[in-house]
């Protein structure tokens, strides 16, 4: 959809957006196409604007405003996008992990799902992110809580689950994958 077309409801997303902290932080992946376009989920989030205003300021919270590092954030990501097989959320997604820290090899066992780590919260991550995947509800914290993680990390780990499970969901539906060339 191009920019000249938005409706005031979708012009406000768009600009929540491309003027919020995705669109003025460090870009590990292109925001926007040559056209001006929104990739990925956002270009969705664009076009139902009742929907896609909250996703996109839950998103925002999520990605800019939790306790969870960035390592940890994009280890869980990353095995989202495994689990939901989103080859978009791959794409952005080894881009910002790349810049959190995690190496080629890293990056190739979180898509292979045989990622592992001397880290205790960074374990506690994927064990927790790849059990939210499997287990549509929670059940049995307790066998978290014994892992580094305190309650709101792990609250943050599971509504980050959901969130990008939902946004694999979508981008699936919508048939949106991942850009051509390197990211």
């Amino acid at each position: 959809m191009d920019t000249d077309e938005l409706s005031p409801q979708q012009r406000q997303v768009y600009d929540a957006i491309v003027n919020g902290p995705r669109g003025s932080g460090p870009q590990h992946f292109p925001l926007v196409d040559a056209a001006g376009h929104l990739q990925g989920p956002f270009g969705l989030m664009v076009e139902f604007p009742e929907i896609g205003g909250p996703l996109q300021a839950l998103g925002s919270a999520l990605r800019y405003r939790t306790a969870l590092t960035d390592r940890e954030r994009e280890i869980a990501i990353l095995t989202v996008a495994r689990c939901t097989a989103s080859p978009f959320e791959r794409y952005a997604h080894e881009a910002a992990g790349r810049a959190a820290g995690l190496d080629e090899s890293e990056l190739s066992r979180l898509h292979a799902g045989t990622f592992v780590t001397t880290d205790a919260r960074e374990a506690a991550v994927a064990m927790l992110t790849a059990w939210a995947v499997d287990q549509p509800t929670l059940t049995g914290i307790d066998r978290v809580t014994a892992q580094p993680l305190d309650r709101t990390a792990i609250a943050e780990v599971t509504a980050l689950v959901g969130y990008y499970r939902l946004l694999a969901q979508l981008m699936g539906l919508f048939d949106i994958g991942a850009p051509a060339g390197p990211n």
